[in-house]
C-alpha cells in the first residue's frame, strides 16, 4: 500500500496562437462560426465531447494538437483573420455612439434572474434567460453601454434525463466555474469583490463573477463561498428551485445585491431595466441609499422612478411572484427603519389589493417610468390583466406599452446559410440585420441551392438526434437491438415537424395527440411521410408538465409511432439550435392568449423554416399568409376544451390539406411551392424580428429617455424630484375638487350625422384649488364597444375664461368618424416632467350628458 499526491497538468497554449485563451473566455465565440472552427480544428472530437466549452476544452486538448495547429499556415491565417475581426469588433465604432454619442459614459444596467448565453454556461432554464442573453449580445452588437446582473447558479437549471419509464428525472451536477467562460470579478487592486446582503438575524455574502459578451460584462453574484453556512450556500445552487422562502430570499441576493454589486465595481448606472419582477427589489435598495443620503422618502421614489423601465413577460396572473405580508415582514423588516415607515407603508410599496398578497410586478411598475409587455398581443393582455391598478382610465389606455422580442439572429442562424446570404445579400448585411430592404435579396437565391442547403442542415439534425437518443438508451441499460434500431429512426427524406419548448401545460405539446388514428394515418402515409422531434423540460415541481412528456415518449414507443416520433432529452441551447436548423416546420400551439411572445419559432424562421402556430404571442404581427401558416382563431371560444378541440381540427386540416400537399408538391426535385413559403418567410421576420431592432426600440424609445430623465432629476439636489413628488401630493390631495360641470355639444343634430361633420363643445369645470396649467381637459372619443371606448384618441380643449365660483370654461372641437361613435369629457393631471399621460392614474369625467 502506498499513497501518492493527484495534481492536474494542464496544456500550454503556444504564443503564436495564446489568443485563443482571450477567446475562449469572451462570448463573442458564440455567435462567430471562425472562432468556433478555431477550436474544432484543433480536436473535433473533443470539441464535441465537451458540448463547445472552449474554456475546458484548452484545459483538456493535448498538447501536441496545440503545437500542431500553432505551425499549420492555414490555421495560422484563418487565426490572424479572427483576431483581426475580434479586434475591429471590440474597438470599431457603433450604431449607439453615432446615435447617442453624449451618452457614451451612461450605463444601462439589465437585471434578470438568467441569463442563457451558450449550453458551455448552463444558467439558464428557457426563453427569459436565452432572450436575456439575445439582448446583451445585440447590446454588444449596437455598441449600447449596458452591464447585465444575474445570480450565477452552482446547478443551474436541471439537467433533464428520460428514464426508461419516459418520467423526466431532475439531476443537478455542480457547475465548475473554473472550467467554464466565466472569471472572479476584480477590484482596482486585484481582489476578488465580496458584498454583504443582510437577510433575517444574518449577513449573506456573495462573491461576484463576470463573464465577458462582445463588448459588455455581466456580473453575477455567487453565494457558495465558505462565509456562509451551509444553508445559505445553496441559495444560488438552482434556478427557480425551492420554495417561497428561497425565492424571496434569491430575489433579495438579484435585486438588493445586485445594485450593490454595481456600486462596488464603481458603476452608477444612469437607467435600470428590471427584466421580469424577479429582480425589482433593487427599487428599495436604491430607495434605501438616497434616504440615507439625506434624501426624503417621497422625493427618493421619484428619483428612483425616473430611471427605471420594467419589462413583464408573463400573461398569466400565476405566473407574477407574489408574497404575504407576514414573509415580506419577516425578510425585509429592517427597511422599515432605514426607511423611515412603518409595516403597512412599506408592503403598500408592492401591495397587489386584487390578490392580496406583496406582488413583485407591482413593486416594479410603481416604480418604473415605463412598463413594457414582449408582443403587441401582450401588451394588450398585461394592459387587462392590470387594469384594477388604473382605476378609472380606460384599457387601452394603461401605460403599459409593449417591445416585441427579437432573436440574436447571428447565435441562431446556421453557418451554412449565413455563408449562403452572404453571397446573395449585400456584403455588410450583417452589421444590419434590421433593414427590411436589404432582406429583399433572399428572392434571388436560386431555389435548389437553397433547397439543397436545407437538406443538408435536416441530416444533420436528425443525426445529431440519433446520437442523443442512443446515447440515451445506452445510459438506461436497454437492448444492444433496441440501441441498434435508432439508427432507422427518422427518415431525412420525410416532413418534419419540430416541437420544443417548456413543458407548461397551456403549450399543448399533445395537441397532436387527440386522434391518435388520424395522426397514424399523416405519419404513416409511404408516399408522403411525416415525423415529430419533441424536447423540452416540464419544472421539477410541474407533474402534469412531466406526464405530458411521459405521454409523448409513450406514444413513440409504440407501432406506428414509433422512429417518427421521438422526444430528445435534456433541452438546451444546443439542442436548439439543431432543431431550428433542422426541421421542416415549427410547430406552436399554447391556449391563446396564454403565449407572451415565444422566440423560438423566430430562431426557425430565420433558418427558413415554416411556422405553423397559433395566432398568439408574436405570430399575430409576423403571419402575412404568405409566409407561414396560423392555427384556429383567437376568441370566441366557452370553454378550454372547446377552444383544444376545435385548435386540433384546424391543425389535422391544415396538416392533410395545405402544408403536406405543399411540401411533396415537387417540380424538377423542389418543392416550389413549399420553398416560395420558406422565402417570404425569411425575408419578412428576420429583420423585424431580431434583438438588433429590439433593443435599438429600447433605447429609442425607454434607455434614452430614462437617461434624460435620470440627470433631470438628480439635478441640483434633486430639485425636479422634490417638486414633482409635491405636485402629486398636492394633486391627490385635492383631486376631490376636480369635476365637470357641464358639456354643451354644437354644429349637428342627432340623428344627422356624417363622416366628418365637426362637432363643438363648450365645457365648465371645477377644479378648485388647482390650476388650469396643472391638468389636461380633453374630448375622449373613439369606436364604442359594449360599455367601453376602443381604438381611442383624444383631442384637447382650450381654457377661454374663469367665470364665477372658480368654474372654467373650456372649448374644443373634432371630427366623426364612421360607425357607432362614442365620446366624453375628461379631466386628467399633467406635468412636464411625467414620463406617461397616467404617472399619477386619476382621471375626472363628465357625467350625464
Amino acid at each position: 500500500m502506498y499513497f501518492f499526491r493527484t495534481i492536474t497538468v494542464n496544456p500550454t497554449i503556444p504564443a503564436r496562437i495564446e489568443r485563443l485563451k482571450e477567446l475562449s473566455y469572451n462570448l463573442w465565440f458564440s455567435w462567430n462560426a471562425e472562432v468556433m472552427e478555431l477550436f474544432r480544428k484543433i480536436d473535433e472530437e473533443k470539441w464535441q465531447a465537451l458540448n463547445h466549452n472552449p474554456v475546458k476544452f484548452l484545459l483538456e486538448v493535448k498538447q501536441e494538437n496545440l503545437l500542431r495547429v500553432a505551425e499549420d499556415p492555414n490555421y495560422l491565417t484563418l487565426y490572424d483573420k479572427v483576431m483581426a475581426d475580434f479586434d475591429s469588433y471590440m474597438k470599431g465604432d457603433s450604431w449607439y455612439k453615432e446615435k447617442f454619442p453624449d451618452f457614451m459614459d451612461r450605463t444601462v444596467a439589465y437585471f434578470s434572474a438568467e441569463f442563457g448565453l451558450h449550453e458551455s454556461l448552463p444558467i439558464y432554464s428557457g426563453g427569459l434567460g436565452v432572450l436575456a442573453g439575445d439582448h446583451c449580445k445585440a447590446a454588444s452588437d449596437i455598441g449600447l453601454p449596458l452591464v447585465g446582473v444575474g445570480l450565477l447558479y452552482k446547478q443551474g437549471y436541471f439537467t433533464q434525463k428520460i428514464n426508461r419509464e419516459g418520467w423526466q428525472e431532475a439531476h443537478y451536477p455542480y457547475q465548475n466555474y473554473n472550467q467554464m467562460p466565466v472569471k472572479p470579478a476584480l477590484d482596482q487592486e486585484g481582489r476578488e469583490i465580496i458584498i454583504p446582503v443582510q437577510l433575517p438575524e444574518r449577513v449573506v455574502h456573495l462573491k461576484i463573477w463576470q463573464i465577458q459578451v462582445g463588448r459588455i460584462n455581466i456580473y453575477l453574484m455567487d453565494a457558495d463561498i465558505t462565509l456562509n453556512n451551509n444553508d445559505d450556500r445553496q441559495l444560488t445552487a438552482q434556478l427557480y428551485g425551492g420554495d417561497k422562502d428561497t425565492r424571496i430570499s434569491q430575489e433579495m441576493l438579484l435585486g438588493i445585491g445586485g445594485v450593490k454589486a454595481l456600486r462596488q465595481l464603481g458603476i452608477s448606472p444612469a437607467a435600470w431595466h428590471i427584466n421580469e419582477g424577479h429582480a425589482a427589489f433593487l427599487c428599495i435598495e436604491r430607495l434605501r441609499e438616497l434616504v440615507e443620503g439625506g434624501v426624503p422618502l417621497a422625493t427618493a421614489k421619484e428619483v428612483v422612478r425616473a430611471s427605471t423601465l420594467f419589462t413583464t413577460h408573463t400573461p398569466v396572473p400565476a405566473g407574477h411572484d407574489v408574497f404575504d405580508s407576514d414573509k415580506v415582514n419577516h425578510y425585509l423588516s429592517q427597511y422599515y427603519g432605514l426607511l423611515g415607515v412603518d409595516r403597512n407603508s412599506f408592503i403598500s410599496l408592492g401591495w397587489d389589493a386584487k390578490r392580496n398578497n406583496f406582488n413583485m410586478t407591482i413593486l416594479a411598475m410603481n416604480f418604473a417610468s415605463y412598463c413594457n409587455g414582449v408582443s403587441m398581443l401582450h401588451g394588450d393582455v398585461t394592459r387587462k390583466m392590470f387594469h384594477y391598478h388604473y382605476d378609472n382610465i380606460p384599457e387601452e389606455e394603461v401605460p403599459i406599452y409593449s417591445v416585441t422580442n427579437g432573436i440574436h439572429t447571428l447565435t441562431w442562424l446556421s453557418d451554412d446559410l449565413r455563408d449562403l446570404f452572404s453571397a446573395y445579400l449585400e456584403p455588410t448585411w450583417d452589421n444590419n440585420i434590421c433593414d427590411q430592404n436589404l432582406w429583399q435579396a433572399i428572392d434571388k437565391i436560386p431555389d435548389q441551392q437553397l433547397w439543397d442547403l436545407h437538406r443538408d442542415l435536416k441530416k444533420k439534425a436528425i443525426q445529431f438526434m440519433r446520437e442523443t437518443l442512443k446515447n440515451q438508451k445506452y445510459r438506461n441499460q436497454e437492448a444492444a437491438e433496441s440501441i441498434d434500431e435508432v439508427e432507422e429512426y427518422l427518415n431525412p427524406e420525410a416532413f418534419t415537424i419540430g416541437f420544443a419548448r417548456r413543458f407548461a401545460t397551456y403549450k399543448r405539446a399533445t395537441l397532436l395527440f387527440r386522434d391518435p388514428e388520424k395522426l397514424s394515418k399523416l405519419l404513416s402515409d409511404p408516399e408522403r411521410p411525416v415525423q415529430i422531434i419533441f424536447a423540452g423540460k416540464a419544472h421539477p415541481a410541474d407533474r402534469p408538465g412531466q406526464e405530458l412528456i411521459k405521454e409523448i415518449y409513450e406514444m413513440s414507443q409504440q407501432y406506428p409511432f414509433k422512429g417518427k416520433i421521438v422526444f430528445v432529452e435534456n433541452y438546451d441551447m444546443n439542442v436548439a439550435r439543431h432543431m431550428v436548423q433542422g426541421v421542416d416546420m415549427w410547430l406552436n400551439t399554447p391556449r391563446w392568449p396564454m403565449e407572451a411572445s415565444g422566440t423560438s419559432g423566430m430562431k426557425a424562421a430565420v433558418n427558413g423554416v415554416i411556422n405553423c402556430s397559433v395566432l398568439d404571442g408574436w405570430w399575430p404581427e409576423a403571419y402575412n399568409e404568405q409566409n407561414g401558416y396560423a392555427i384556429g382563431k383567437q376568441t370566441g371560444y366557452r370553454t378550454e376544451e372547446e377552444q383544444d378541440s376545435d385548435d386540433a381540427y384546424h391543425l389535422y386540416s391544415l396538416l392533410e390539406n395545405q402544408i403536406i400537399p405543399t411540401y411533396y408538391n415537387h417540380k424538377d426535385g423542389c418543392p416550389l411551392g413549399w420553398i416560395k413559403i420558406m422565402k417570404n418567410c425569411i425575408k419578412t421576420i428576420a429583420p423585424k424580428f431580431s434583438t438588433e431592432r429590439m433593443v435599438k426600440e429600447y433605447t429609442e424609445r425607454f434607455y434614452s429617455q430614462a437617461i434624460l430623465r435620470e440627470e433631470k432629476f438628480s439635478n441640483n439636489n434633486y430639485q425636479a424630484a422634490f417638486e414633482i413628488q409635491n405636485f402629486k401630493r398636492f394633486i391627490k390631495e385635492n383631486w376631490h375638487h376636480v369635476a365637470v360641470k357641464s358639456v354643451k355639444t354644437e354644429g349637428v343634430s342627432e340623428g344627422h350625422l356624417k363622416v366628418g361633420d365637426e362637432l363643438n363643445l363648450t365645457v365648465d369645470i371645477y377644479l378648485g384649488p388647482i390650476k388650469p396649467e396643472d391638468v389636461v381637459v380633453e374630448i375622449v372619443h373613439g369606436c364604442e364597444s359594449g360599455r367601453s371606448l376602443i381604438n381611442i384618441k383624444t383631442t384637447p380643449l382650450q381654457v377661454q375664461t374663469k367665470g364665477t365660483e372658480g368654474i372654467y370654461h373650456y372649448e374644443g372641437r373634432f371630427n366623426l368618424e364612421q360607425g357607432s361613435y362614442g365620446f366624453s369629457v375628461r379631466i386628467r393631471p399633467h406635468h412636464s416632467l411625467f414620463a406617461t399621460n397616467f404617472e399619477l392614474p386619476l382621471a375626472s369625467w363628465a357625467k350625464n350628458f
